[in-house]
């Protein structure tokens, strides 16, 4: 089903009528700019069509998750045979699922759980803002039942509801992270997870439940489309599940002069040759501009502290961070280098990609280590890692101790030194048995590390703690 649009942009769409009509009035300059500020407006949606299609709609994919308001979750840490996400995270195991509201408000139930346990369930919407945070750093640990509305209801809330979250998209998606503290500590994970519970406001008030059925025309997802024109159609797709807000409908507005997110579609065959040509390289302008914003900031170790959020903090920080009128470029940024990254309240990703511009880290060559100075460890309200990646594959490494990254519940195995501090040794081969378990094993050739601050205090997200240096070994 597919929501009313606005009557001015009704009007809009009948006056561009039929392909000869479309194209009248439409030169090769405006269309381009039209593309370009439509790819990059909408390329965190088409990706997160992608998410959506694999997880929710297509049963034969591998990433099948199930179907809408189904809850998913997998008890277990990803390794190296894990290769459908790149840059995994291997701390928290996940449940991922999708939620539709469109027969109505929906209900999560989060249990209590230890207090020292760090566990978030994180709602994105189709926009991809982080649109609300339930869980240790928001609401506790003391779990609770919260009712998850489109925007602008006004329905009547039961008792037993600890608060009401609005979503203004038809549809959000819903990761969620439970730390666990060891391989022995799985079956706790798996117990916790068991009692995340989903379901329709009617049936938590004891209701009779009334579905509609949607008649629902989801594409087929094409690998490579998100670099294209063709993009556009998933675009077209999340664009319909989603009200514009009233600050964009001009915006909206714009883009229907290529029939992006109208009821007919946008189909690129309908323009002639030269605007065919312009559409494209509007796209590819649009990825551009979107690459270089990416490479100006790529040293900055609070850079995914400043591009994930609300659609609020989005505003901020584009005005505040990066002297922007609009944030659509760090929304585009930030799905282009991390889908599904925390806000920055959540959690911060300092990075170690490289030992210098164009010099990639290579333990083929060369030992690194990390020394952090006494009481100058990573400050946060719940925990820390560091994870290696193979410089090639962007994916975890094989290797004999299967450790591929280390963390807070490694502290009461690490070797301090003599002066407080505590050194990391990433290199390829064992420091010895005296020192392996500050051992990080790196792969035989180009890697990079990430670190992940969970719970990051003031003074990792003010920059007043860095993270240390990654440095090559006295050999």
């Amino acid at each position: 089903m597919k929501k009313a649009l606005p009557y001015f942009i009704i009007i809009a769409i009948i006056s561009l009528g039929s392909c000869s009509q479309k194209e009248e009035g439409l030169t090769a300059d405006e269309a381009r700019n039209i593309a370009k500020e439509a790819y990059i407006y909408g390329l965190p949606m088409i990706v997160n069509y992608k998410t959506m299609y694999m997880y929710a709609i297509d049963e034969n994919s591998p990433e099948y998750k199930g179907k809408f308001n189904q809850i998913s979750c997998v008890a277990r840490l990803f390794t190296p045979e894990d290769k459908a996400v790149v840059t995994p995270n291997s701390d928290t195991p996940y449940c991922m699922f999708w939620v539709d509201l469109r027969n109505g408000p929906q209900v999560l139930t989060l249990p209590e759980i230890e207090p020292d346990r760090y566990y978030s369930f994180q709602l994105v919407d189709l926009y991809t803002h982080n649109f609300a945070y339930l869980g240790t750093l928001s609401t506790g640990n003391s779990g609770g039942s919260y009712v998850v509305a489109p925007k602008g209801w006004d329905g009547e809330v039961p008792q037993g509801i600890s608060d009401t979250i609005e979503c203004e998209t038809d549809l959000f998606f819903v990761v969620v992270r439970t730390q666990l503290k060891g391989p022995e500590d799985m079956e706790n994970v798996k117990s916790i997870q068991e009692n995340y519970n989903l379901e329709s406001l009617s049936k938590f008030n004891g209701e009779k439940e009334s579905e509609r059925i949607f008649d629902d025309q989801f594409p087929e997802w094409n690998e490579g489309d998100q670099f294209t024109a063709s993009g556009f159609r998933y675009l077209d797709v999340m664009l319909n599940l989603a009200t514009p807000v009233e600050a964009e409908q001009g915006l909206r507005a714009r883009f229907t002069r290529l029939g992006i997110g109208t009821e007919e579609g946008f189909d690129i065959s309908r323009f002639d040759p030269e605007i065919q040509t312009a559409i494209e390289e509007g796209v590819k302008n649009g990825f551009s501009e979107i690459e270089q914003f990416i490479a100006a900031d790529a040293t900055d170790p609070l850079m995914s502290a400043k591009i994930f959020g609300t659609r609020e903090f989005l505003t901020q920080s584009a005005s505040k961070n990066f002297q922007l009128n609009e944030f659509y470029l760090l929304r585009a940024a930030a799905a282009q280098t991390g889908l599904y990254g925390n806000s920055g309240f959540e959690a911060i990703y300092p990075t170690y990609l490289a030992e210098a511009p164009g010099v990639p880290y290579n333990a083929a060559e060369h030992k690194y280590t990390i020394t952090f100075e006494k009481d100058q460890l990573p400050p946060v309200k719940a925990f820390w890692s560091l994870s290696m990646y193979d410089g090639k594959t962007q994916l975890f490494i094989h290797n004999k101790l299967e450790r591929y990254l280390l963390n807070t519940s490694n502290m009461d195995q690490f070797v301090f030194n003599n002066d407080g501090s505590l050194t990391l040794y990433v290199q390829k081969d064992s420091p010895g048995d005296a020192l392996e378990s500050n051992w990080l094993p790196a792969p035989d050739g180009p890697f990079y590390c990430v670190m992940r601050l969970y719970g990051p205090k003031d003074e990792a997200l003010e920059g007043k703690w860095k993270n240390p240096p990654l440095i090559r070994a006295s050999e």
